[in-house]
């Protein structure tokens, strides 16, 4: 009789340890910018469901991503390490482009991951959307990142590229098909799903239904023959809240929220209406800040931070103290899932469970960015090609030292203030640990003229700095 007994205990434990695993549920929009929910202060965009995440959890005001395109942000959520540790400098496109900047042609499998490392933990894991961490043209698929399941992405399917122009614009309903349906499969949990929206990468062309609702926003009244880029915008917006919504009621139906950890995010700020397949759409919302999409200043690398996890993480915060990154997913994740990390794994990020969970503290390490091209539009968003944000400074600056410039964050959110001059104590000790990582990272190319700040000036030769020229490019 003993032996049944002790089966029956083992048993029970290890049904008690996967029901102490949430399920996790990381959802990540397409170039979405910090104010573009109804939650952060958006002036006209309504997003009820994804706000729903902020009024049954925590809203971080002060959360970041640790590249200012896809694949490099893309890439420190997946992996906790910066994403030029493993040469992922710009957005992987084809092999001539990834070489020509330095860059590999896929992120390295080997590389320890997030669901790699949750499927030693007993979760069912699944990649659904967009992935663009491999090259156009080639690379691993997702399935060899440690998902049991890969859903649609990017390409239209498995099949291959969609012929259909309303693919994006009804993709957002096709990944919270496939994404209900995988939860459905692996209700008894533990699962680790990545749903990664298409949404609102451009080109946008919204279905004319997905449009109707926003008719008062045409550029000429409702009509005018041609659709304004509010409009185009926020028809692609609101469908992807609408959607997410379905999937948040699948999670109450199945009563699984409860037991369900979701993290809503964006993979940078928002494109920007200069670049030629946003010209009709890229209006999206830095809120208060500088920069856009491609920018270390804060608009194209501070986006929304949504976390929901009722009971445990505390319900209608705001959260305008916690300096969170993407480059914190993994540690935190692995933390509450009871997973330990390799130690040869090099972390860039830190454990910010307990920071999710409602406690109050100063981050353990400053975080870290660069960008070695050249930023499209308006130059008072062209940032130098470092930056480093440390409690309440940022500092930002060029590897040869040029255009050293030190914001109090909490007190100058736009950087509008560049007190580098002021504090020389302050540029000194920050300045030494980020020339010293940039020195650390493998060389690469660098656009001519990356990290200065570029707009024609009458009787100045064409392409050189206006700012030069009146003394303030330092």
């Amino acid at each position: 009789m003993i032996r049944p007994i002790v089966v029956l205990l083992v048993l029970f434990a290890t049904l008690t340890r996967a029901a102490d695993k949430p399920n996790i549920l990381f959802i990540l929009a397409d170039d979405l910018g910090w104010s573009d929910l109804s939650c952060y202060g958006h002036p006209i965009l309504k997003t009820p469901n994804i706000d729903r995440l902020a009024k049954e959890g925590t809203l971080f005001t002060q959360f970041y991503v640790n590249g200012s395109v896809c694949s490099p942000s893309r890439s420190a959520f997946f992996t906790g390490q910066y994403p030029a540790r493993n040469r992922i400098h710009g957005h992987y496109a084809t092999p001539e482009q990834n070489t020509a900047r330095g860059m590999t042609q896929f992120l390295d499998p080997k590389v320890p991951n997030v669901p790699t490392l949750l499927k030693q933990a007993g979760y069912k894991t699944a990649h659904i959307g967009k992935w663009h961490l491999s090259s156009n043209s080639g690379g691993p698929e997702p399935g060899a990142y440690g998902f049991d399941f890969v859903g649609s992405g990017e390409r239209g399917g498995a099949d291959g590229p969609s012929e259909d122009p309303f693919y994006r614009a009804k993709s957002s309903a096709l990944f919270v098909d496939e994404a209900i349906g995988f939860i459905r499969e692996h209700k008894a949990g533990p699962f680790y799903l990545q749903l990664w929206t298409l949404v609102p990468h451009a080109t946008l062309n919204p279905t004319p239904e997905q449009m109707k609702p926003f008719a008062n926003q045409r550029a000429g009244g409702k009509d005018f023959p041609h659709a304004s880029a509010a409009q185009v915008f926020y028809s692609s917006v609101a469908d992807l809240d609408a959607q997410l919504g379905r999937l948040f009621t699948a999670l109450d139906e199945l009563n699984l929220a409860d037991n369900t950890l979701i993290l809503f995010s964006s993979d940078n700020g928002p494109e920007d209406i200069h670049v030629k397949n946003a010209g009709h759409s890229g209006v999206g919302s830095a809120g208060p800040f500088r920069g856009r999409k491609r920018s270390l200043y804060e608009g194209g690398i501070r986006v929304p931070g949504l976390v929901r996890w009722p009971g445990h993480v505390p319900a209608g915060k705001i959260d305008d103290t916690a300096i969170v990154a993407g480059v914190d997913w993994l540690p935190t994740v692995c933390k509450l899932a009871g997973v330990a990390i390799p130690k040869d794994h090099a972390l860039d990020g830190e454990d910010a469970s307990d920071v999710l969970l409602g406690a109050s503290r100063p981050r353990t390490r400053p975080l870290m960015w660069e960008w070695r091209f050249r930023i499209m539009g308006e130059p008072f968003h062209q940032s130098p090609q470092l930056a480093i944000r440390d409690g309440d400074w940022k500092l930002l600056m060029n590897p040869d030292r040029t255009r050293t410039e030190l914001y109090e964050i909490k007190r100058d959110p736009t950087q509008l203030d560049n007190v580098a001059e002021h504090h020389a104590d302050i540029v000194a000790r920050l300045s030494e640990p980020l020339l010293a990582w940039s020195k650390s990272l493998a060389p690469g190319p660098r656009d001519p003229g990356a990290g200065e700040m570029k707009a024609p000036w009458p009787g100045q030769p064409k392409g050189e700095p206006a700012a030069r020229k009146a003394g303030a490019n330092k």
